[in-house]
């Protein structure tokens, strides 16, 4: 858990609309996965090989974008809207999916591309595990 998730999800005065060690575990996942997709773009940009990892690159730019949107959105209790946030919770499970898929591809290699492989299974898992509950 982050510093700030739990303390916060406990200090909101609402109803929270979702699980919350779920809501608490994939808010988790995505920023550790947000992170680490960025972290590893900027680590293939300096590989000897980039151009090789064109598509790598991307995919995890894409999944560093869709985890940090989801990551924004879910947080926000007040005015829920279980459509939006169960669209972008799909979207960061398709997102952490493929970049895990691209990851792995070059994690023999790349250690960083390893890292990142690993991170997006985490947030691919606490995205499917929290969409499931979202009402």
């Amino acid at each position: 858990m982050t510093a700030a998730t739990g303390p916060m999800l406990r200090a909101y005065p609402g109803d929270l609309p979702l699980d919350p060690p779920l809501l608490t575990r994939a808010v988790d996942a995505l920023v550790t996965c947000d992170e680490a997709c960025t972290a590893c773009a900027d680590a293939c940009l300096d590989e000897a090989g980039v151009a090789e990892l064109t598509v790598c690159i991307r995919t995890c730019l894409d999944c560093a974008d869709v985890s940090g949107t989801a990551v924004r959105v879910i947080s926000r209790r007040t005015g829920y809207d279980a459509e939006i946030s169960s669209s972008l919770l799909a979207a960061a499970v398709l997102a952490s999916r493929a970049c895990a898929l691209e990851c792995e591809r070059h994690a023999g290699m790349h250690e960083h591309c390893r890292i990142c492989a690993e991170a997006c299974r985490a947030a691919e898992a606490a995205c499917r595990d929290l969409l499931v509950t979202v009402r």
